[in-house]
């Protein structure tokens, strides 16, 4: 039986089809509504022009019972979360808050495009509909790294025929059919005979035929139309160059003094990579590193064990390695990264049809599909939700691909069996303990405590039935844990004895909609509190 408010709003005429195609979802969906959907309650009022709170209608509790917040919350029915990419189609604050409330978990700024004052404007809006709705909202600024280019031509382009000799020199005079600038004396100095030189996301093939201090001698071994500026990548070699140039530095001392939450670091080739980005960080962002090199993947262990989160980069990753070879790499990354309990993106062309077109095609919603099995903590939007034409219908479907995955039988039994051993530490114990407790009392919620999040990403790693509460009183903490795989961030005072964490924990569960009276929570916390690095106290409360 539906409630009043939601019956009332759909005696309209016409009521079902306007929300229906204004959430992106089907008028099927909506019928079957019995009340409207907490985190729907926003959006559906915008499209109804009524005030969302004629809309909400908190369940009935008995005397004594938790309070609810007086804020309509906003929760996720999936666990698998969503990283949105802005740009000049989703420069707008409606259409960024839209973007949120359709899904979106994370926003990443890309350092590639736009000014300062650009992503500086968009993190105040995402600042700002965090105030308004009430939740963590984490931020990615992802830097550039080195990018490696040809020069120009002096007719703008050219033709490169196969089997044809091709130089490639430090001279700064305008290119032809013979040759061009590469002014990156780092790869002239580092290539050798052989050496595989790809231009234009690997559209051109050279090899090379002779190296001199000062110029490459090439055989075009696939050839096509070159034009000025165009990418240059060298899969066999480690290039002697720093993953931070100085536009880099800049930006990241810019990012830092912002306050973002993630730093995206690009074209990692080995560990000390990561810690030269780590040392400048200071622990004010986690270090995201962008697996898209060759030589990061042979290092994978080494880095992986110095990362904060990693991101499987499959852009430059799919020019630098076989085709065949990307899922496999995606499995290792992800694999690696569960077992050290650290989140791990999926990224690049994962719905790109959308940037021209309102739906994706089979293959992307099965490339979506298939990140969720495998065990990726988010999976994220580029070029569709920064410049497509259709920047909230991709979030919109996304969301819908990821719930669904999540809802099919196999995917639990799947997410089961990949789960990694637990290592041997008394931490890593308690978290393994809470998930088969909340498994076996039928839990409604883990609510976890932490200061710096280190308790949350053990529970995460058990990927538990059971939806995480990350409570923490750390702001900085709270958006961190947006990313992370099964977490509702919950900002909270930090609890001032075991009978306050129990209280405090079955409160949020109430108040964020996950529990009701009679229901049981698991409440996971490190004793003395507000220590980084302990978990070792559970309790099990009812919610009265």
């Amino acid at each position: 039986m539906r409630d009043k408010a939601l019956e009332t709003l759909l005696t309209q005429r016409g009521a079902v089809t306007r929300i229906a195609t204004g959430l992106g979802i089907s008028t099927a969906a909506v019928s079957q509504w019995r009340r409207i959907p907490p985190e729907r309650v926003e959006e559906v009022a915008r499209i109804m022009d009524v005030p969302p709170e004629t809309l909400f209608q908190p369940d009935p509790k008995p005397a004594g019972a938790p309070r609810m917040a007086n804020r309509i919350p906003i929760r996720r029915r999936r666990r698998t979360k969503i990283i949105a990419t802005l740009g000049p189609a989703s420069a707008d604050p409606q259409v960024i808050e839209r973007l949120f409330r359709g899904g979106a978990d994370i926003f990443r700024l890309n350092f590639s495009h736009g000014s300062h004052e650009d992503h500086a404007a968009r993190i105040v809006t995402i600042r700002e509909i965090e105030r308004r709705t009430g939740r963590p909202i984490g931020i990615l600024a992802d830097v550039q790294g080195p990018k490696l280019r040809v020069g120009k031509f002096a007719g703008g382009r050219v033709q490169l025929q196969s089997g044809q000799p091709f130089r490639l020199d430090l001279s700064p005079v305008p290119g032809d059919v013979r040759r061009v600038q590469l002014p990156h004396p780092e790869i002239i100095h580092a290539a050798r005979i052989g050496t595989t030189l790809l231009l234009d996301d690997g559209k051109l093939r050279l090899g090379v035929t002779r190296q001199r201090d000062d110029h490459l001698e090439t055989e075009v071994l696939v050839g096509g139309p070159l034009s000025d500026r165009k990418g240059v990548n060298v899969p066999d070699v480690a290039l002697p160059i720093p993953a931070l140039t100085e536009k880099d530095r800049a930006d990241l001392a810019f990012a830092l003094d912002q306050g973002v939450e993630f730093i995206g670091l690009s074209f990692v080739q080995r560990p000390e990579d990561v810690a030269e980005a780590k040392a400048i960080a200071d622990g004010r962002a986690w270090i995201m590193v962008k697996m898209e090199k060759p030589q990061a993947v042979e290092q994978m262990d080494a880095i992986l064990d110095l990362a904060d989160a990693v991101m499987v980069a499959r852009g430059d990753l799919g020019v630098e390695c076989p085709p065949e070879e990307v899922p496999l790499i995606q499995k290792r990354i992800i694999r690696g990264a569960r077992t050290r309990g650290i989140p791990v993106v999926v990224a690049t062309q994962m719905l790109e049809s959308m940037i021209s077109a309102p739906t994706p095609t089979r293959a992307e919603a099965s490339d979506v599909a298939t990140a969720v099995f495998d065990g990726a903590d988010a999976v994220m939007l580029s070029a569709e939700t920064a410049a497509g034409s259709y920047p909230f219908e991709a979030v919109n479907i996304m969301d819908r691909i990821v719930a669904r995955t999540e809802q099919d039988p196999g995917w639990r039994a799947i997410t089961d069996n990949n789960r990694p051993e637990p290592r041997h530490r008394a931490s890593d114990a308690i978290a393994t303990a809470a998930r088969q407790v909340a498994t076996t009392i039928e839990a409604e919620a883990i609510a976890a405590f932490t200061s710096t999040g280190s308790t949350v990403l053990r529970v995460a790693r058990e990927r538990p039935s059971a939806p995480i509460i990350g409570m923490t009183a750390s702001e900085r903490t709270a958006r961190r844990l947006a990313l992370v795989w099964g977490v509702h961030p919950v900002q909270s005072k930090e609890p001032a004895s075991m009978t306050d964490m129990v209280a405090k924990g079955v409160r949020a569960a109430a108040a964020e909609g996950f529990a009701t009276s009679g229901d049981e929570v698991v409440v996971v916390a490190g004793v003395p509190f507000g220590t980084p690095g302990t978990t070792n106290a559970l309790r099990v409360a009812v919610v009265e």
